[in-house]
């Protein structure tokens, strides 16, 4: 009996102690250089209102209020905490007060206990509690690396846009702003091969990232001198730790959206050395090989052979012009027929470009084909390179061709018929009646002309409608939250795979269906007022019971990590069925 009576008497304190009103001021350090930063946070274990935070004399706030707010039902026991945050910077050395913070709570006001603060001479490596935007600037930088500063004219480089993200800040998503224009080059993108954005780790200025490449391009300029790239900007959207900690411990983040820029980078574009630059050089610059070759040296009168002029090789194969053959003018030849077979990587175009001539001749003997050189510019070793070919004689077997006579005069032959050479044009067009009524004279002509006049009713009809609609204030209201709900639900089901972003949803929706059906704010919804409310609104016991334990899951959630897809789609189902329940039983 006395074990039970001090049992007793001692879970009374603890609920006597559980029940008090705590409101604490804590800094991160009491002790800090003229050129560091301190973050203090005033928490209460009770909601209150009218929070007046000291004046900070001797200080400057650099940040805040921010302010945090946990609460949580485990095992039956809720646990509520709120906070208000600032970060301060020292306008002095000396030792400061940091007078106590007021906050009303259940009627009465609460005051923290003031702070010492002692502020000693600038330390040479500074700790500093920074705000969030000095904490993204030192840990995000969107970067144009480019394979090469001085490139030569026509010569390609290449140029990789990363975004670095280090530290503890966390690369959520990013949306591309400004694409930078390339006008005073021939440009190329490389299209990655991923839809989304890859992380990997890369060192930036000698120390750790995390990068992500966006874009990927391959330039040829076509101007000397000085030119400017333009800037890649994006909207970096992060997760940035706050300093307060969550009930597990873990850094509680908060999401910030930043837009970075690449910033201008200035290539110098160098002339090509006018020494020893080739009469027939035409602007090719790389590292090619030239051939010319026939596809057939023996054929007969009437017959047909290909000479293929092909260039291969690393440069700018798609900004400059082959070599021409010279042919015999007694030979027919057919404009060269273009093909293109390059490919386009960070290293430059590679592949083969090649035009290819075909060749009937009508009579026998033989006929050189000239030969051709082919000029080029090499950067690796700064010289021009010539490549020249061989005379390629053609033997063609038949009849040799009439020669001029001495007279100037030229032998006229006979046309030879060599089948059907000549088209001529069709002469029976072959063209039938029609025999169609008019349209003027059907039923769809005078539907068409009385539509108009029927539809005069139908519009002042609908545009009363709109005006009452208009008028009814209240259930605009509550039309807009029920599309919400609905808008949000629909939300929840897209993210189903995604634990935290489905139960933000869910959670939502449930406060937008409330907002329309019980009439009541965001800031008004506690678990027990809405119990109130929907049992005055004679919902059934095992309705309401699951309709909370929703609203509690969606709470757990951001603690807990054992849910499994399964479990979200149940959640969802089970949402959907609440949701239409409630819709039915509240009156």
């Amino acid at each position: 009996m006395k074990h039970r009576i001090l049992f007793i008497i001692s879970l009374f304190f603890s609920v006597l102690h559980s029940q008090e009103v705590e409101f604490t001021a804590k800094v991160s350090k009491d002790k800090l250089g003229v050129n560091e930063r301190l973050r203090i946070d005033f928490t209460m274990n009770k909601n209150g209102d009218n929070f007046t935070p000291p004046d900070f004399k001797g200080f400057t706030v650099v940040m805040g209020p921010s302010q945090s707010v946990s609460d949580m039902w485990m095992n039956g026991v809720r646990t509520f905490s709120k906070s208000f945050s600032y970060t301060l910077q020292p306008t002095a050395e000396g030792k400061f007060t940091i007078q106590g913070a007021s906050i009303d709570i259940g009627g009465k006001t609460y005051t923290t206990k003031p702070v010492e603060i002692s502020v000693t001479k600038a330390v040479e490596t500074p700790s500093l509690d920074k705000p969030t935007t000095d904490l993204i600037k030192d840990n995000l930088f969107l970067v144009a690396e480019v394979s090469k500063g001085n490139p030569y004219l026509n010569e390609g480089i290449s140029v990789i846009y990363k975004l670095y993200v280090g530290g503890q800040v966390a690369l959520n998503d990013l949306r591309v702003v400004d694409v930078p224009k390339f006008p005073n080059f021939w440009s190329q993108e490389i299209r990655m091969a991923m839809s989304q954005y890859e992380v990997d780790n890369c060192t930036y200025q000698g120390k750790n990232f995390r990068c992500v490449t966006i874009k990927k391009m391959v330039l040829y300029p076509q101007k000397t001198g000085k030119i400017t790239l333009e800037p890649l900007s994006v909207d970096a959207v992060l997760a940035v730790p706050t300093q307060q900690r969550d009930f597990f411990g873990r850094n509680i983040m908060q999401q910030s959206v930043q837009r970075v820029s690449s910033g201008n980078r200035v290539l110098n574009v160098r002339e090509l050395p006018e020494e020893g630059k080739p009469d027939d050089f035409s602007g090719a610059v790389g590292d090619f090989t030239f051939e010319v070759n026939a596809t057939r040296k023996e054929l007969n009168a009437s017959e047909s052979t290909q000479i293929k002029v092909q260039v291969s090789g690393n440069g700018n194969l798609k900004l400059f012009d082959l070599p021409k053959l010279t042919f015999p003018s007694s030979l027919e030849v057919y404009n060269p027929e273009q093909k293109d077979n390059v490919n386009t990587t960070l290293s430059g175009m590679r592949g083969t470009v090649e035009q290819t001539y075909t060749i009937v001749p009508q009579y026998g003997g033989k006929y050189p084909v000239g030969a051709t050189s082919f000029s080029y510019f090499n950067p690796s070793t700064q010289k021009y390179h010539t490549v020249k070919t061989e005379d390629i004689l053609l033997d063609i077997a038949g009849t040799p061709a009439k020669e001029i006579q001495s007279t100037g005069e030229i032998v006229k032959q006979s046309v030879q018929n060599l089948g059907n050479q000549f088209r001529f044009l069709q002469l029976n067009p072959n063209l039938q009646p029609i025999d169609q009524p008019l349209f003027f004279s059907t039923s769809a002509y005078y539907w068409w002309l009385f539509l108009p006049l029927l539809a005069i009713p139908i519009a002042l009809f609908w545009q009363r409608f709109q005006q009452k609609r208009q008028g009814d204030v209240e259930g605009n209201k509550i039309r807009k939250a029920n599309r919400l709900a609905k808008k949000y639900l629909s939300e929840a089901k897209q993210r189903i795979t995604d634990k935290d972003t489905f139960y933000e949803a869910l959670e939502r929706a449930f406060h937008n269906y409330l907002k329309a059906k019980l009439k009541i704010e965001t800031y008004e919804m506690s678990k027990e007022k809405i119990s109130s409310l929907l049992q005055e609104k004679q919902v059934k016991a095992s309705t309401l019971e699951t309709f909370i334990s929703l609203l509690k899951n969606c709470e757990l959630a951001r603690y807990s990590q054992a849910h499994s897809v399964a479990s979200l789609e149940k959640d969802y189902e089970l949402s959907v069925q609440v949701l239409s329940e409630l819709d039915k039983q509240i009156k």
